[in-house]
């Protein structure tokens, strides 16, 4: 059977077009509002042909459109309270993992194998894409985020979100925008200026869409100045499809609808999990809107164009995903172990701690399971490899989230790495076992954790009282503690001044112990750089106060406890993250950018210039060390003037042999230059001198250079 839309020559568009003028209204309401695809209670059940994740829209068979499914997928595919038994995934690290190897090669590359896996599992939308700026470093969810900068965040969220659909898989950027905290997210208004919000959360997305050509956007759950994100005029019709032209559809998150006629006015195109709004507002209350004249029906074929246009688009129809493909899981946890690998952060190695040497007798290993797993974050992104250990998590609008450790041994990947005769494991629960396992180890490796989760949190920036004993007394009886973290966020670390080593692996996925184990042991040369600032208290913060999360309300779906509350970011605007400590004049305990190596690398030859309104800046890079290694090649600028602080400009990732030596010539992206003009509606760079220089990490310049600028202004019409 042939179809109209399989005519040689059309456009995605005109695909779409073919497709909308066959369709029933009821078929065209089935895509507007869905449920949740997982039973959130006993007795409820779902449609015969959905997979069971976060929705299912029905397939369309005599017009040839299969049905949407879709999955989270913000770390893998994710089965939300193991909702398909036996059907596991492959574990990425996090999101600032990801962000840490500042390498879009890498991004693209984990993007292509999450689609595989969505494709080979059936689903054609994947609900990833994690977009936002982390301006919040205790927030629950910044493990599914990639970094506090607008350009590394666009850039690798971008080329993510290309890799997912190059399988024919539909992939998200979310949450759009602002949504900084998850305590009381579904009550929290953002108030930020227009100017402030376009240089900063907005200039990451329309960096990301730009790149990546995503098939959807997720705004969150929060309000943005007033109005819910998903019902917002401003983001939705004015930015999104107006400024940008953005072509593909807006779904909104799950429980995050408000309205019918409000929403599509203000451009929303589906009403996500709508079993957990107050009702279905796109379905009978839309039908009412039409027959009352507020909404048309042209304006209800835009929304399913969108949906159909972004499915051509990725080739989701032409190319049915499939239950049942093979996929090699093998090599996806290579894939995700060289992720791991690029994203962990060597931050201290005093008298070359590490790596640490093969003639080792005797290694002690402490820390939570590290003879099981490495720990990963909780929520919707939670996935559950085969052998996971799983333990009590949290409730998460009814269905059991477990606190997950997925099945990459560090102690085994210690054992296999290392040539020492003896390598002991205790748990670390008794701190007394722990110093009578230490004495006469060669050293100590401790595996310290910290475990964040979707609508919770971190109370403070501290490792638990009992790990900072622990590391505090073993640092004092031991000349020899390497410690690793596996945190969601920047964590304080009142020991630091008393080890000589430490690493910062975030939830490194399912090849997570292997790729410590080559880190510790110099299999692989620490390439990563902190994608955020890690604070060295909460009062150094712009926001050092924490809502109250008893007071208010985090999860959709639920009764609401408390009033809608403001957040005031035009305290930082702009300014997030290393920016807001530049201006500031604070010294943070690690800047953002810093990331020390097993090698050594000498910059030279800065030369600036600006033609025809493109801005470079090149210099050589040398590996003056005896191993071959990674450096990230970091371009800031501000204007001499003050009138902004340092900005990421440009970067890239080089891989040097010893004693090589390279070139390198990087583009400066205009957008992070110029500040957005509210009144006049575009970008302007202000004709003036600016710094810009190479540094190692936000807050040490090494080469320095003026240039000026000539004045630019650019927009959207």
């Amino acid at each position: 059977m042939s179809f109209p839309w399989q005519k040689p020559g059309l456009t995605a568009d005109q695909q779409a077009a073919a497709v909308i003028a066959e369709m029933t209204t009821d078929e065209k309401f089935a895509w507007l509002s869905g449920p949740m695809a997982i039973p959130l209670k006993k007795g409820d059940t779902l449609p015969p042909e959905a997979i069971g994740s976060a929705a299912y829209y029905p397939a369309i068979p005599r017009l040839g459109i299969p049905a949407l499914q879709q999955s989270d997928a913000s770390l893998g595919v994710s089965a939300l309270g193991g909702v398909r038994p036996g059907d596991h995934a492959t574990a990425l690290a996090s999101s600032l993992a990801l962000g840490a190897s500042f390498d879009p090669d890498l991004a693209q590359a984990t993007g292509e194998m999450l689609g595989r896996e969505a494709f080979g599992k059936g689903f054609n939308v994947q609900l990833a894409g994690g977009a936002n700026l982390i301006r919040e470093p205790r927030g629950g969810r910044n493990f599914e985020y990639i970094s506090e900068d607008p350009l590394l965040t666009g850039v690798m969220a971008g080329h993510s979100v290309r890799g997912i659909q190059s399988q024919h898989v539909v992939s998200t950027v979310k949450h759009f925008a602002v949504n900084a905290q998850e305590t009381g997210r579904v009550l929290a208004d953002s108030r930020i200026s227009e100017s402030a919000l376009r240089e900063s959360d907005l200039l990451a997305f329309e960096l990301a869409i730009d790149i990546g050509k995503p098939g959807a956007v997720m705004p969150g759950y929060n309000l943005v100045n007033g109005d819910w994100a998903s019902e917002n005029h401003f983001l939705l019709s004015q930015v999104l499809k107006g400024d940008w032209q953005y072509p593909g559809w807006v779904m909104s998150d799950w429980g995050a609808t408000h309205s019918a006629t409000k929403a599509v006015r203000a451009g929303l195109d589906v009403q996500s999990g709508a079993n957990l709004d107050k009702c279905v507002w796109f379905d009978q209350p839309l039908r009412e809107a039409i027959a009352q004249g507020e909404i048309t029906t042209v304006q209800i074929d835009n929304m399913i164009q969108r949906i159909l246009r972004s499915l051509f688009a990725c080739g989701a129809i032409q190319h049915p995903a499939q239950r049942g493909n093979h996929l090699d899981y093998s090599w996806h946890q290579l894939i995700a172990q060289r992720e791991a690998e690029q994203g962990i952060v060597l931050l201290k190695n005093d008298h070359q701690t590490l790596p640490l040497p093969p003639e080792l007798t005797r290694i002690v290993v402490i820390g939570p399971h590290a003879d099981k797993g490495v720990l990963a974050g909780g929520g919707s992104s939670a996935v559950t490899p085969q052998g996971s250990l799983q333990q009590e998590g949290v409730d998460f609008m009814g269905i059991q989230t477990p606190k997950v450790y997925h099945p990459s041994s560090p102690l085994a990947a210690i054992r296999r790495n290392s040539l020492a005769k003896q390598v002991d494991f205790v748990s670390g629960e008794s701190i007394d076992a722990a110093l009578d396992a230490s004495q006469g180890s060669d050293a100590v490796i401790i595996f310290a954790e910290e475990w964040r989760s979707e609508a919770f949190d971190a109370q403070g920036l501290d490792l638990s009282d009992h790990q900072n004993r622990l590391i505090d007394r073993l640092s004092a009886a031991h000349p020899k503690v390497v410690v690793v973290l596996e945190t969601g966020g920047a964590v304080t670390l009142p020991w630091l001044d008393n080890v000589p080593a430490l690493l910062e692996a975030w939830y490194p996925g399912s090849g997570g112990g292997e790729a410590v184990a080559g880190v510790l042991f110099g299999r692989v040369n620490p390439a990563g750089r902190l994608p955020i600032t890690f604070p060295a208290n909460a009062q150094q913060l712009p926001h050092p106060e924490q809502v109250d999360p008893s007071t208010t309300t985090s999860l959709p779906g639920v009764e609401v406890k408390g009033e809608i509350f403001r957040i005031d970011y035009d305290v930082e605007g702009a300014d997030v993250g290393y920016r807001w400590f530049e201006r500031q004049q604070q010294k943070p305990l690690f800047p953002f950018g810093f990331g020390l190596s097993y090698t050594q690398f000498r910059y030279e030859d800065l030369q600036l210039c600006q033609t025809s309104g493109e801005i470079t800046a090149s210099l050589t890079l040398t590996n003056c060390g005896e191993r071959g290694g990674s450096d990230v090649v970091q371009i800031y600028l501000r204007p001499t003037s003050g009138r902004y602080p340092s900005r990421l400009v440009a970067f890239r990732k080089v891989t040097l042999a010893p004693g090589e030596s390279q070139r390198i010539s990087l583009c400066i992206e205009p957008r992070v230059v110029a500040q957005w003009d509210s009144t006049q509606q575009h970008w302007s760079i202000t004709e003036e001198e600016y710094d810009i220089y190479q540094a190692t990490d936000a807050a040490t310049p090494v080469l320095r250079g003026k240039l000026t600028l000539t004045a630019q202004t650019f927009g959207y019409r």
